[in-house]
């Protein structure tokens, strides 16, 4: 598309296609953040125990399959299992996703497709015999989803229209986190008040509004996003010390990736537990904390943004890794406040005021590397591999989410003081790293350490 075909098509500045993908996204966030902050609960309290878990269809295989690697499971530990890989696998499959659509089938079609089999994923929990199905049919709708909408987001936008390309991205991303917020809020309330099934329900309904937003402004988008063209010449030894040197940031963000992504996965067991949700005659759905996160890094964006600029114009912003470090302390922080708050009950019901100081301190902190991490990809990755490259950062998700399946399930061994602080001492090892890697990371990548 060039400049003057995207003016002509354009909304408020932008092309009319990135309103039908924001919204699209932001249908589809919602459903899968407010499943996710059901389905552990769903699967420990219901799902799991005698009555349920006979009618999962494939459930013995299943099991015995898990356990064979890791030997006997608790329903909560299983359910940590089953989270981890379920959110690890929805991170992996959309490179398979992309391959399929760059290759045959075009990123419209992909979408569609992945848009279907999402929806038919959500219908499906609503019975207990097709939860395994389920799950397997929401990790391959986001696997054919979630990077070809991203793809067409940048390909609304001519190549030489760097600036409005950044400010459509910001503006998707915003759709994104406002899923986030409301759909851990409706389905938690539904599921609260009627029953775990409406909770899914509602959200498989507001993935098929999704579909239909999109469906609505298909004549919009692009059909098939083009591949970049590169020179052909080979990786030269230079390229290959900054792919090493970006793979080994990657290897730092596992770790606060790890202390960050429980908040999806225990805490929500450790809240049902050892909070104190009872306001008055309300009680506070358990699933409402996992919006607090997404709401602070909402507001936080231009927070941290101000503060860059005010730190940039004294010659005091923090460089990558700095950033990097200053996000593994605030998650480390966090997951103390978990701690503190556990040792102040006294056995007793914990102050709801400590989880939320944890959920709002990892939101910002994800803020510090998270987008830090792909800004760095997109800037420094050689062009013949750079879109690999960010593939790879975002595989990185898939590899912390397997490993809090992991240690999820000891939880019930350590108790939730030790468990915390293992995750504060997880991130501070993402800290030690950042620090000690901090100047010859900087020295390859050609961003002083400050």
């Amino acid at each position: 598309m060039t400049r003057e075909q995207s003016r002509a098509q354009s909304l408020f500045g932008h092309p009319k296609g990135l309103l039908f993908l924001a919204f699209t996204e932001a249908w589809e966030r919602f459903s899968f953040y407010g499943m996710a902050a059901l389905v552990v609960l769903y699967m420990v309290d219901q799902l799991l125990l005698p009555g349920h878990v006979e009618h999962i269809a494939g459930y013995p295989a299943f099991r015995s399959a898990i356990e064979s690697v890791m030997g006997p499971l608790s329903p909560q530990a299983l359910a940590s299992q089953i989270y981890g890989l379920y959110a690890g696998f929805v991170y992996f499959t959309p490179v398979l996703g992309g391959l399929i659509a760059d290759r045959w089938i075009g990123q419209r079609n992909a979408v569609v497709i992945g848009a279907l089999l999402m929806s038919a994923g959500h219908i499906a929990m609503a019975f207990d015999q097709s939860f395994l199905l389920a799950l397997a049919l929401l990790v391959s709708g986001s696997g054919f989803l979630k990077g070809n909408i991203s793809a067409q987001v940048g390909a609304l936008y001519p190549a030489d229209d760097e600036s409005r390309r950044v400010r459509g991205f910001i503006i998707f991303s915003t759709a994104i986190n406002a899923g986030a917020v409301c759909g851990p809020l409706l389905c938690g309330a539904l599921a609260q008040a009627f029953g775990w099934h409406y909770g899914f329900g509602v959200a498989g309904v507001f993935m098929l509004a999704g579909l239909a937003t999109y469906l609505y402004g298909y004549r919009y988008l692009p059909a098939r996003v083009p591949r970049r063209a590169y020179e052909g010449r080979e990786l030269t030894g230079a390229d290959w010390r900054i792919i090493a040197a970006l793979l080994a940031v990657m290897l730092i963000s596992i770790f606060q990736s790890v202390a960050y992504l429980q908040i999806g996965n225990v805490l929500m067991v450790w809240v049902q537990q050892h909070v104190a949700l009872e306001v008055g005659p309300f009680t506070v759905p358990v699933p409402w904390f996992e919006s607090i996160d997404a709401l602070a890094s909402i507001v936080g964006v231009p927070l941290l943004l101000w503060l860059w600029r005010w730190q940039r114009a004294r010659g005091a912003e923090p460089g990558d890794l700095a950033k990097f470090g200053i996000g593994a302390a605030i998650t480390a922080a966090s997951n103390l406040a978990l701690v503190v708050g556990t040792i102040f009950a006294g056995g007793g019901r914990v102050n709801p005021l400590w989880p939320v100081l944890y959920c709002v301190g990892v939101g910002i902190a994800f803020l510090y590397y998270w987008p830090t991490l792909l800004a760095m990809v997109s800037r420094a990755a050689p062009a013949k591999v750079n879109s690999t490259m960010m593939g790879i950062a975002f595989l990185s998700l898939f590899i912390a989410n397997l490993l809090i399946g992991w240690i999820g399930g000891f939880y019930e061994a350590m108790g939730p003081i030790g468990f915390w602080a293992m995750h504060a001492a997880i991130a501070a090892g993402g800290l030690l790293l950042a620090v000690i890697l901090a100047g010859p990371l900087n020295r390859v990548l050609d961003r002083p350490s400050r």
